[in-house]
């Protein structure tokens, strides 16, 4: 006869961000993250205690989806980004981070949650009005007449992830094979609202990254297809009978390829049993086999071209995935870029552009932000340096060698000095653009460091179209975000801090 346990009691826990296992435990995580985060980030590895696959990467989805948190605040912060990430793709550490920081810093204001939450909601506002406006000096127009700003989009995606293990010659290369991809899925005859094609990312592993290609078209391994003239058969009775009228028979596609299969022919799944209706068949406008490494493969060449596939390569398994990984993200955010055709500087301008921004508006303008909620100015201080503070942290993190990090006093923008300079300096000779590429600082720049004691001063909106025109003919290019992945990012950071500030009990089932 099997032993009755008695349940045990519901733990219930108030104020669980006053605990300091709570607190230290957000702060791994918060380091974990920030470790990650940039072109220059380190890499994880990721396995678990009995053994299977070991994944390298420094990607929030992949971080986030193999990360095991027990804490329901940590729960809750690890679930809204990967919300995020499923419906944006891009932005996952920004929005983390953000709000680890947001959450570190206000509890050092010691105010009370109410109010905390209501000026974080009043300066959020603030900071999307102001990217979202034409007065916004860190937003360029992403003009699709021209491939600059859309390359630099993708090539600051693919240099944001380390594991992907790429040369300046490789991401140039794989660059612009994203942007042809994605443009090939466009249809001529544009309509409103525009229904977009498909690119099929096809592995090619163990090959030189230079050597991956996109085509117009769908590709099917050769393995896959059985016919006379491709490859040797195990012919079924059917296979037979289709063999001898030359007709190509095409065994186990795999689910995947189903809906790309359909796009480019036309054609409809039939089912089992029952009539075939003529509506279900396809056509291709032309076929042929093609070889790439040692693969053969089955290529179907459309009508029109609205399904490519990207024939991808990799050094090996753990690269590979990466790269394909962040080829999708790219692909995800051209998508969304054509909703709203406008990009972020990236390089951790935005963030400390935007810091300066909100001090500048606090200091000359707090009753348009207080209204009639019943704060003081005193409060508003306090919640707008904290939330200043946790943009230019957030900036701060790309920086992961020991190095200095200014600021300048007229744009607002980030600029990164290596470890070790001498006490008296000359700041211009020590780097030449800043961390979005758009200013040189040979221009008369004055610069602080970042997070040291300054007044507030306004910096510059309406970006110059001189300063885009001349980094655009500089050998270096932009480093941008995209506007829409960037916003729900901050918004996400915002609420999900709030929420997690607002929480008075955690009440936890032990059975």
């Amino acid at each position: 006869m099997s032993c009755l346990e008695a349940k045990k009691p519901s733990m219930c826990h108030s104020e669980p961000l006053t605990t300091e296992k709570v607190r230290a435990t957000l702060a791994v995580l918060k380091g974990v993250l920030t470790s990650c985060y940039g072109p220059f980030g380190r890499l994880k590895q990721l396995h678990n205690g009995v053994g299977g696959s070991v994944c390298t990467t420094s990607q929030s989805s992949v971080l986030l989806r193999n990360l095991s948190v027990t804490h329901p605040i940590l729960k809750i912060l690890t679930t809204s980004v990967q919300s995020h990430v499923s419906c944006f793709s891009d932005c996952g550490l920004f929005a983390a981070i953000l709000c680890c920081n947001l959450i570190e810093n206000v509890q050092k204001a010691d105010l009370t949650a109410a109010t905390t939450i209501k000026l974080n909601k009043h300066l959020l506002d603030l900071c999307t009005s102001y990217l979202r406006s034409e007065v916004c000096g860190c937003r360029i127009p992403a003009d699709f007449s021209s491939t600059h700003i859309l390359l630099c989009l993708v090539r600051s995606i693919l240099t944001s992830k380390p594991a992907c293990m790429l040369s300046r010659k490789e991401v140039d290369h794989i660059s612009a094979l994203v942007l042809r991809a994605f443009l090939l899925t466009i249809p001529e005859n544009t309509e409103d609202p525009i229904i977009l094609g498909k690119s099929v990312i096809v592995p090619l592993k163990g090959q030189r990254v230079t050597e991956s290609t996109v085509l117009p078209g769908l590709l099917i391994e050769m393995s896959e297809v059985q016919s006379m003239r491709l490859s040797p058969l195990r012919k079924s009775s059917a296979l037979k009978f289709l063999s001898t009228h030359h007709i190509i028979a095409v065994d186990r596609v795999g689910v995947t390829l189903m809906e790309p299969l359909s796009r480019v022919t036309g054609a409809q799944p039939i089912g089992s049993l029952g009539s075939v209706s003529p509506s279900s068949y396809g056509s291709v406008k032309d076929w042929c086999s093609a070889k790439f490494g040692r693969k053969h493969f089955f290529h179907l060449i459309p009508n029109e071209a609205t399904v490519c596939s990207l024939l991808l390569c990799n050094r090996n398994d753990t690269a590979w995935d990466e790269l394909k990984l962040t080829c999708q993200t790219a692909l995800h955010v051209l998508q969304l870029t054509i909703k709203e055709p406008w990009v972020l500087l990236g390089g951790g301008c935005t963030e400390t552009h935007l810091a300066a921004y909100i001090r500048h508006m606090i200091h000359k303008e707090p009753g348009s932000i207080l209204q009639d909620d019943g704060c003081t100015q005193a409060e508003l201080h306090l919640i707008a340096e904290a939330f200043c503070s946790a943009l230019e942290s957030l900036a701060g993190s790309l920086e992961h060698d020991g190095g200095e990090i200014l600021t300048d006093m007229k744009h607002g923008h980030f600029w990164s000095v290596q470890a070790g300079p001498p006490s008296v300096v000359n700041w211009p000779d020590l780097f030449s653009r800043c961390g979005c590429g758009v200013y040189s600082s040979q221009e008369e720049l004055s610069w602080s460091v970042l997070r040291s004691t300054r007044l507030p001063f306004a910096p510059q909106t309406h970006l110059p179209h001189e300063a885009l025109e001349i980094s655009q003919q500089s050998a270096c290019s932009l480093t941008v975000d995209c506007l829409t992945a960037k916003l729900s990012g901050l918004q996400v950071a915002v609420e999900t801090a709030n929420l997690i500030l607002d929480l008075v009990y955690v009440i936890e089932d032990k059975n």
